[in-house]
């Protein structure tokens, strides 16, 4: 098949959506699919280079709704030779230009939300929400309405979305997302990690890895962190992430006035290895977040068996609760303060049993193999059996993790 995913930008700091894309490319294009990206990212953009697939950079957009007058004409040119489209996330320019082109194309198309109609944006965001019910009511509702499938990567996502907005009438199918399976030693990518940061050598570390914002908690943690780790002198704190909003200076002086500031560590965004890395060295993640979609790091400290220690806002609470593969408390300061305690009162028999069942979460269902065989279930029921579409034509099991729903107001 020829899959076009249409995104607004493929930069690995505006998070998982970028990262899903290089993951399902990874899968996918071995088995013999084309796949494209069309973005409105600026053709010099430094992450552009290491992209593993084509993508075509016709930016930079305006900012908030990211207009860019090429992104219509190049879809009317070029997206007819696409079987399918995958449009990423809500709200932006790059939306409603697919919906109008492809239709005329007659190209079908599937749409990934991203977590971008859970409720609490309507309680976090009022007067944002107001200016998104409008555009809702004009645009939006309908970009759901005619898309072939409208994806969620997990099952508390899609309940979500419903309460949102309305009408509220689409395909709604749950295909799961995740990433890849490490292969490297996970104990010389430990000690590649501790070389790079020898003050952390012989610490017990607790790893957060994702944005710099106040949506994921980080002062929730900080201030858990500071009345946690009295209980272990070794116990660190790593916060691995970029800091777009300058926030981290504040955050900094927060835990030094807790007096913490020394155990904490700050390695700014960590990318390729260094990540892996850091997944490597910490006995456990943590991610307190207020509302998030799926937490693509959640999947890659599985992945390591790293058990995740995580607020019931991240949307995978329920599977890490049910494969007792992590800890999950409430999204404010007790409830991240019982995580680090429920965590450092476990046994190390106990620690070493939630490492193993971390790893077999991750192995049923967040391995991307898992995903690419869903969507393509998805994208490609509708096409004759071949060479590129043999997946799609029921030639490989189907994905425990897909359901399907149509709904209607």
């Amino acid at each position: 098949m020829r899959i076009l995913h249409v995104i607004t930008s493929v930069d690995p700091a505006g998070g998982g959506p970028s990262e899903g894309i290089r993951q399902l490319a990874g899968v996918l294009v071995p088995m013999g699919h084309t796949v494209d990206v069309v973005s409105v990212d600026p053709p010099d953009a430094a992450f552009l280079q290491d992209f593993p697939v084509p993508v075509h950079a016709l930016g930079p957009g305006t900012p908030g709704y990211r207009y860019s007058r090429r992104l219509i004409p190049w879809l009317r040119q070029n997206a007819g030779s696409a079987d399918v489209a995958i449009v990423h996330g809500l709200w932006q320019f790059k939306g409603f230009a697919a919906w109008r082109t492809l239709r005329e194309l007659n190209v079908p198309y599937v749409l990934f939300t991203h977590g971008m109609l859970d409720p609490w944006f309507r309680q976090a965001y009022p007067l944002k929400h107001l200016k998104k019910t409008i555009y809702w009511r004009l645009v939006q509702h309908r970009i759901l309405r005619d898309a072939k499938a409208v994806l969620f990567t997990c099952e508390e996502e899609r309940l979500l979305a419903r309460s949102t907005f309305r009408p509220f009438r689409c395909n709604e199918v749950v295909v799961g997302y995740g990433t890849s399976k490490r292969t490297a030693d996970p104990a010389e990518e430990r000690a590649r990690f501790l070389d790079a940061h020898p003050d952390l050598r012989d610490r017990r570390l607790i790893l957060f890895l994702g944005r710099i914002h106040p949506k994921k908690g980080c002062d929730l943690l900080i201030r858990a962190f500071a009345a946690a780790c009295a209980r272990d002198p070794r116990l660190h704190l790593v916060m691995a992430g970029p800091d777009a909003l300058g926030w981290k200076a504040e955050l900094d002086r927060l835990a030094g006035a807790l007096g913490v500031g020394g155990r904490i560590a700050w390695t700014g965004m960590l990318t390729g290895a260094a990540k892996w890395e850091a997944i490597a060295a910490a006995e456990a993640f943590v991610l307190p977040s207020h509302q998030e979609n799926f937490g693509i790091a959640v999947a890659e400290a599985l992945s390591y068996g790293v058990p995740a220690l995580i607020s019931n806002k991240v949307n995978v609470w329920r599977e890490i609760v049910e494969d007792s593969a992590g800890l999950v408390e409430a999204d404010d300061t007790d409830g991240t303060l019982r995580l680090l305690e429920r965590w450092l009162a476990l046994s190390e028999a106990e620690r070493r049993e939630m490492r193993r069942r971390a790893s077999a979460c991750f192995d049923r269902r967040f391995d991307i193999r898992q995903t690419s065989r869903a969507l393509i279930g998805v994208i490609g029921a509708d096409r004759p059996s071949g060479p590129a579409s043999a997946l799609a034509s029921g030639n490989a099991p189907e994905s425990p993790c897909v359901r399907t729903r149509a709904v209607s107001p």
